[in-house]
């Protein structure tokens, strides 16, 4: 195999985004060989924008069935992506999945089993990971020299949405059709990155605001208080009505302080660890010395396109890809941990009941109602997704 034929399923804002940067050449060993919508005005769309020699499907299924693909990029509603997965699998087929990896971790951990049973390259679209700073907090957190993690914060409410946006599918903001709110949609990325920078927490106590800014069902406003297993806290905080909002991703450890800030990284890195001087100094207000340090990074960030390069690379030889397939629970996880504990209205111990979950979840998608009317808009979200 020299070029990958590829299949995209959902060609919305996501999915037309991703051909585009196929048809720009930006992905070389990728080849676009058939899409699918179920949305009569996409499947125009792509008749009227995509090569005549792309095969054009209303069903996912038949695209998967087709044998026209060696791989399928999933980026459809956000229940489907699971059940679609598994069914690429069975039909030999790799796959790169959008976020988030489904919409409860039940129906998730089925995904990831039945990726251990093939010998295919499963994929996350985590292209967060690949910006230099949150690598560089990575390697920093991993690495070990600034101790452990004391205390987390992240606000991030600069995912700024318009009511035009939530009217622009019937199925978005509805429990029934997206299954959540700024958690499952624009929040997957820093809950992925959160766990995968910090580690997962051990307990996690949430308030979840439902169409408290916008005519929603779902969630767009939450409060998250988080309880890690070496004692460590943090605070997740996250809207998409604040403008122009925050980004602001600060870390604390034993020997210095991480902080993520406008595409900027810094880091003040004490002389000695602070757990060691609080017990050995004489004095009673004076802290420990530091300094801030400049921080070198690569500088790149390829995002979405540096994940599909990562996918091509990985099947074509063997190279490691930006997020394996099978990751993308963990961050699902905390998502779910904080609906169900607003839900409950208290905290909720990791790992969680996830039947428990699933009937929290299926009492609000029975009485959840797809939006009568919608004004269908595919956004252009080139610039959308920089730093988030």
């Amino acid at each position: 195999m020299k070029n990958i034929k590829l299949g995209i399923i959902g060609i919305g804002n996501m999915g037309s985004g991703h051909c585009n940067s196929i048809l720009e050449g930006k992905v070389p060993l990728i080849t676009i060989s058939a899409v699918a919508d179920k949305r009569e005005v996409r499947r125009t769309w792509a008749k009227e924008n995509l090569p005549k020699e792309v095969a054009i499907f209303e069903e996912g299924d038949a695209l998967i069935a087709s044998g026209l693909c060696d791989a399928v990029l999933v980026a459809t509603p956000h229940y489907e992506h699971p059940s679609l997965v598994i069914k690429a699998f069975k039909q030999g087929l790799h796959v790169l999945c959008e976020k988030p990896a489904g919409v409860y971790t039940k129906q998730v951990r089925e995904m990831n089993e039945s990726a251990e049973k093939h010998n295919l390259v499963f994929a996350m679209m985590f292209n967060q990971r690949t910006n230099h700073v949150y690598r560089k907090m990575h390697e920093l957190v991993h690495g070990g020299e600034l101790g452990a993690i004391k205390r987390v914060n992240w606000i991030i409410t600069d995912w700024y949405r318009t009511q035009a946006y939530y009217d622009s599918g019937d199925w978005r903001a509805t429990w029934e059709g997206e299954g959540g709110g700024v958690l499952l949609n624009q929040c997957p990325h820093n809950l992925d990155l959160l766990q995968w920078i910090c580690g997962m927490p051990k307990k996690v106590m949430a308030v979840c605001h439902n169409g408290k800014w916008h005519d929603i069902e779902v969630e767009d406003d939450v409060t998250a208080y988080l309880e890690y297993p070496n004692g460590a806290t943090g605070v997740f905080i996250t809207s998409t009505a604040d403008a122009p909002g925050t980004n602001r991703f600060e870390i604390d450890l034993e020997k210095g302080k991480l902080v993520c800030e406008e595409d900027k990284l810094t880091l003040y890195k004490l002389d000695v660890s602070e757990r060691e001087y609080c017990f050995a100094a004489r004095e009673g207000f004076k802290k420990p010395d530091g300094q801030f340090i400049e921080l070198i990074t690569d500088g790149c960030n390829p995002q979405h396109i540096g994940v599909m390069r990562a996918f091509a690379d990985r099947i074509l030889y063997g190279t490691p890809l930006v997020a394996e397939g099978v990751e993308g629970i963990h961050g699902l996880m905390l998502s779910n941990a904080m609906h169900l504990s607003s839900w409950l209205n208290k905290p909720v111990t990791l790992p969680f009941d996830e039947e428990l979950f699933l009937g929290e979840l299926n009492k609000r998608r029975k009485d959840s109602k797809y939006k009568k009317t919608v004004k269908e808009i595919t956004f252009d979200l080139d610039g959308s997704y920089g730093s988030k």
